[in-house]
C-alpha cells in the first residue's frame, strides 16, 4: 500500500515541475563578417518575467530597443518567450561573449562567442608594379598585407594561375602586432622571365577568394648564345663555317672566338670560317658574347672524320712460363678504327680491339706481336706497332755441328743456349769431370754471344769445348752441355766424330800421280815439238830445261851458245807452247821479260784447290803423321760432295818449286765429258780470257 502512494506523489510533483521556466533555445557561437548583422537567438518557456542580455558580463538592459546601444536590439514575441539579440552592423568591438538571462527565474544561457571576421586588404609588392631584375642573379620579391584583418591572412604567389612553390621559390611570413603580414619570394630569374607577371594574393576565412596584387618582371640579362656549324660532319681538310647567334638585354657589345680554350686571333663578329682537322674533334670551338650586364659563351665540337693515329704503343713484356700476358695499344680515329693483333710474319688474327690477352703462355708464344689499325674512310692514316713478348723458361740447349777430328789431334765441340732469364752458367760434363769455364787438362771452355735467335727466345750463348790431343775414349763417349737458370735446367748430348787418315793418303797419292803424269806429258810434248820445229822456233818459242835430264841437246842455236856455258844448267829443249794456248786469237808468247838477262830454266804447273781468306794460297798445316784431308768445297764455291777431275781441278806439282801458275776456279762438278783422244789434261778446257796469267821466272 505504501509503494503505490509514493508513485502517485512522484507523478504529481513531476507535473508541477514541468511548468517551471526553462530555455527553449540558447544562443550558439557565431562568426560574422565585419559590417554584417549578427543574430543571437534566445527562447524561454513557462516564463513571462524580465529577460536581458549581457556582453562579457555587462548587462545591456531590459528594454527591447536597448537604449545606449544604437546598433543593438532585441526582437521576437515576448509573450511566446522569444528574445533574440541583433547587432548591425557588426564592428570589431562587438566580438565578445554574450548570455541570455531570465533574471526573475534565475536562468542564464550558455555563453555564446561572437567572432568578427575582418577581410584582408589588397597586398602590396615592394617595387611594383614593375620590378627590374638581372637574369641569373638571385633576387627577393616582398609582398605585404596591412590592416586589422582577422584572422591573419595567407599570402600566396602565382604565375599564370599556377601557385609558385617547391625548390625554385621560397616564402617567409612575418606577422606584425597590428595584424600586418609579409611574404618574401626568393627566385633566380632567367632571360625567359622577362615580361612575366607574378601575383601576390592575400587570402583568409573572411575572404576565401582573396585579393590580388600583380607585378611585372623587367629583366636585364647577359647574352643567350647559340652556336652552329655548317656542315657539322666533315672530312679532314674541308672548310667549315661557324655562326654565333645571341639575344641580350641590353644589346650585344662584342664577340670573341676560341678553340680548345685558346683565343682565335683576328676573329671578330658572329661568323668564323676554318679548315677542319682532327684537333677539332677534341678541341671544341667556342663563341663568347658580351653586353653591359655580363657575358655568355657556347661551344660545339665538329664531327671530323680522319684516319687512325697511333696514341700509345704496346710495351714489351717479360713473363714466366704459365703466366698470363697482355698487350695494349691505343689508336685515335673517326670513325673509331678497327684494331687487330697478329704475330710478326703471320697472317692469323689473334684478337681485335685495343687489348690482346694471352692466357698461360709457353715458350712457343715468345715473339713479336703486331697491333695494326686499318686506314679510315678517306684511305689515310693507319699503320702498325709491335712489341716483343719474352717468355721466361728453362734454357733450351742445342748441339751445333762439330767437325770430325783425328786421333791425337785437336777437336772442337759446340752447343747453342737460348734462355730467358740468361743462364747462370753453362757446364760441359763427361765421364770423369766437368768444366764451366777456363781450362782443365786437355780441355778448354770458351763462351761467346750467339746471333739473335727467334724473336722473344731470349739472349743466346755459344759454348765451345776445345780438346787438345784427342784420345780413343773421346770418340766413344758423349759430352753433355747443360745450362741452368732460376726456372730450370736444359741440356743436350754432343758426340765427337772421328776422321780416318786413309782417305787423306789416297788423295795425296792421287795428286802425286797426277803431277808425275802431267810432267811426263809436258816432257813428251816438248821433245816432239823440238824435233819438228827446230828451224822456225828461234823467235817464237821459249827455252825450257827439263829437270832431271843427264845430257844436252845435239845442236844449239846461236842464242843458246850465249848462255850455255854453264854445265849445271842442264840440257836446253826447244819446245812449242802451242798446246798451252788457251785462246787461239791470243797466242802465248813466252818472251824473256829480262831481255836475255835470264834464261827460263824450268817450268812448273801447279793447280791450287783454294784460296785463303786473305787472298793468299790456302795451305793447311800438315799433320805430324800424314797430310790431313780438307774439304775445299766451301773455298771453291763447289756443291757438296763434289769430285775433282784432272781436266778441271786437282793438285798439279812439278819438281821445280818456283814456276808460273794458272788457276781456273771450276764452275761445276761432275763427270768430265772427254772425247776419245782427248789428252789427260787438255789445257784448252780451262777458259782463261777473264783471268790474268801469272808467270814466275828465275
Amino acid at each position: 500500500m505504501l509503494v503505490p502512494a509514493l508513485l502517485v506523489l512522484f507523478f504529481c510533483l513531476r507535473g508541477r515541475a514541468g511548468l517551471s521556466p526553462h530555455f527553449l533555445q540558447q544562443p550558439p557561437d557565431l562568426v560574422v563578417l565585419l559590417g554584417e548583422e549578427a543574430r543571437l537567438p534566445c527562447a524561454l518557456g513557462a516564463y513571462s518575467g524580465l529577460v536581458q542580455w549581457t556582453k562579457d558580463g555587462l548587462a545591456l538592459g531590459g528594454e527591447r530597443d536597448l537604449p545606449g546601444w544604437s546598433r543593438y536590439w532585441i526582437s521576437g514575441n515576448a509573450a511566446s518567450g522569444q528574445h533574440d539579440l541583433h547587432i548591425r552592423p557588426v564592428e570589431l568591438e562587438d566580438q565578445a561573449s554574450y548570455e541570455c538571462q531570465a533574471t526573475q527565474a534565475g536562468l542564464r544561457s550558455r555563453p555564446a562567442q561572437l567572432h568578427v571576421l575582418v577581410p584582408p586588404e589588397a597586398p602590396q609588392v615592394l617595387g611594383g608594379p614593375s620590378v627590374s631584375l638581372v637574369a641569373g642573379v638571385p633576387a627577393n620579391l616582398t609582398c605585404r598585407s596591412h590592416g586589422d584583418a582577422r584572422p591573419t591572412p595567407e599570402l600566396l604567389w602565382f604565375r599564370d594561375g599556377v601557385r609558385l612553390d617547391g625548390d625554385t621559390f621560397h616564402q617567409t611570413l612575418k606577422e606584425g602586432t597590428t595584424g600586418s603580414v609579409e611574404s618574401i619570394l626568393s627566385l633566380t630569374p632567367s632571360s625567359h622571365d622577362d615580361g612575366a607577371t607574378l601575383v601576390c594574393r592575400a587570402r583568409s576565412q573572411a575572404l576565401p577568394a582573396g585579393k590580388d596584387t600583380a607585378v611585372t618582371l623587367s629583366l636585364q640579362y647577359p647574352p643567350v648564345v647559340t652556336l652552329s656549324a655548317e656542315p657539322q660532319t666533315v672530312q679532314e681538310g674541308e672548310k667549315v663555317t661557324f655562326l654565333c647567334r645571341a639575344t641580350a638585354q641590353p644589346p650585344v657589345t662584342g664577340y670573341r672566338w676560341a678553340k680548345g680554350g685558346s683565343p682565335v686571333l683576328g676573329a671578330r663578329g658572329p661568323m668564323l670560317e676554318v679548315v677542319a682537322d682532327a684537333s677539332f674533334l677534341t678541341s671544341p670551338v667556342s663563341c663568347e658574347v658580351s653586353n653591359a650586364v655580363g657575358s655568355a659563351n657556347c661551344s660545339t665540337a665538329l664531327d671530323v672524320q680522319f684516319g687512325p693515329i697511333l696514341l700509345a704503343k704496346p710495351e714489351p713484356m717479360s713473363v714466366d712460363v704459365g703466366e698470363d700476358a697482355s698487350f695494349s695499344c691505343a689508336w685515335r680515329g673517326n670513325p673509331l678504327p678497327r684494331v687487330t693483333w697478329t704475330r710478326r710474319g703471320g697472317a692469323q688474327v689473334l684478337g681485335s680491339g685495343p687489348t690482346l690477352r694471352l692466357p698461360s703462355v709457353g715458350p712457343e708464344d715468345s715473339g713479336d706481336y703486331v697491333c695494326r689499325a686499318e686506314p679510315g674512310l678517306s684511305g689515310l692514316g693507319g699503320g702498325s706497332a709491335e712489341a716483343r713478348l719474352i717468355v721466361n723458361a728453362p734454357p733450351v740447349v742445342t748441339a751445333l755441328h762439330s767437325a770430325p777430328a783425328f786421333l791425337r789431334g785437336p777437336a772442337r765441340l759446340q752447343c747453342l743456349v737460348f734462355a730467358s732469364p740468361a743462364p747462370e752458367t753453362v757446364v760441359w760434363s763427361w765421364d770423369e769431370g766437368f768444366l764451366a769455364k777456363g781450362s782443365q787438362g786437355r780441355f778448354l771452355v770458351e763462351t761467346f754471344p750467339a746471333p739473335e735467335g727467334r724473336g722473344g727466345q731470349g739472349p743466346g750463348l755459344i759454348s765451345v769445348l776445345h780438346i787438345s790431343g784427342t784420345q780413343e775414349s773421346d770418340f766413344n763417349r758423349g759430352f753433355n752441355c747443360s745450362a741452368r737458370n732460376r726456372l730450370g735446367e736444359g741440356g743436350t748430348r754432343v758426340t765427337l766424330g772421328r776422321r780416318d787418315l786413309l782417305p787423306t793418303v789416297r788423295i795425296v797419292a792421287g795428286v802425286a800421280s797426277a803431277a808425275m803424269t802431267l810432267l811426263m806429258i809436258i816432257t813428251g810434248v816438248t821433245l816432239c815439238c823440238w824435233h819438228h820445229s827446230k828451224a822456225s822456233f828461234s823467235k817464237q818459242k821459249n827455252l825450257v830445261r827439263i829437270p832431271g835430264s843427264s845430257h844436252g841437246s845435239s845442236s844449239q842455236g846461236p842464242e843458246e851458245e850465249e848462255t850455255g856455258s854453264s854445265e849445271d844448267q842442264g840440257p836446253i829443249v826447244h819446245t812449242d807452247h802451242s798446246d798451252l794456248v788457251l785462246d787461239e786469237e791470243r797466242a802465248l808468247e813466252t818472251k824473256d821479260p829480262t831481255n836475255g838477262y835470264y834464261k827460263v830454266r824450268g817450268v812448273s804447273v801447279s793447280l791450287s784447290l783454294g784460296e785463303a781468306p786473305g787472298g793468299g794460297l790456302f795451305l793447311p798445316a800438315p799433320s805430324p803423321l800424314r797430310p790431313p784431308l780438307y774439304d775445299f768445297n766451301p773455298h771453291l764455291g763447289m756443291p757438296a760432295h763434289c769430285r775433282l777431275y784432272r781436266a778441271q781441278a786437282g793438285y798439279l806439282t812439278t819438281p821445280h818449286p818456283r814456276a808460273f801458275t794458272n788457276y781456273i776456279k771450276p764452275t761445276s762438278c761432275g763427270s768430265p765429258d772427254l772425247t776419245p783422244g782427248t789428252p789427260h789434261f787438255p789445257y784448252a778446257a780451262f777458259p782463261t780470257s777473264s783471268h790474268t796469267r801469272l808467270q814466275t821466272h828465275v
